[in-house]
């Protein structure tokens, strides 16, 4: 699959009030959001990875960021995610600002890969800050 990676150290990041730490105990609800929106790869102990912020609204999980790679000085954005009733808010880049705040508060440059596909997507990261570093073709490899 064609996809981009994206350079976000002019990202102007931000910590969002709004934002909530997620962890184990929240995995069903961030799988339930991921199989909503299709992100890219997570599974259900992606959290593990790296720290992930949500946005609840009435209690339930409408949107999430987080972190997945982090090779030295950089930090990859992942999960970007709201759910569909929730669109059109700004909640995902509220949430991808906050992620870059505490991935540059470690001193790591925040980046992140979308499907080339996702136009949308990439045309908010780039009204966000984001610039074209590469076009990477994605391979998904499954051990059994």
């Amino acid at each position: 699959m064609a996809g981009v990676q994206l350079d976000g150290r002019a990202v102007r990041a931000g910590a969002e009030p709004e934002a909530v730490p997620l962890g184990r105990a929240d995995v069903p609800e961030m799988l339930e959001l991921v199989g909503l929106t299709r992100p890219g790869p997570f599974l259900d102990r992606t959290v593990e990875l790296g720290t992930y912020l949500g946005i609840r609204h009435e209690g339930r999980l409408v949107a999430m960021a987080g972190e997945r790679m982090r090779p030295a000085g950089w930090s990859e954005i992942s999960a970007v995610c709201t759910h569909p009733d929730h669109l059109g808010r700004g909640l995902a880049g509220r949430l991808v600002r906050a992620v870059a705040a505490a991935a540059r508060e470690r001193g790591d440059s925040p980046f992140l890969h979308a499907a080339a596909s996702t136009t949308g997507a990439i045309r908010l990261y780039g009204a966000m800050g984001f610039t074209l570093r590469r076009s990477p073709v994605f391979l998904g490899l499954r051990t059994t």
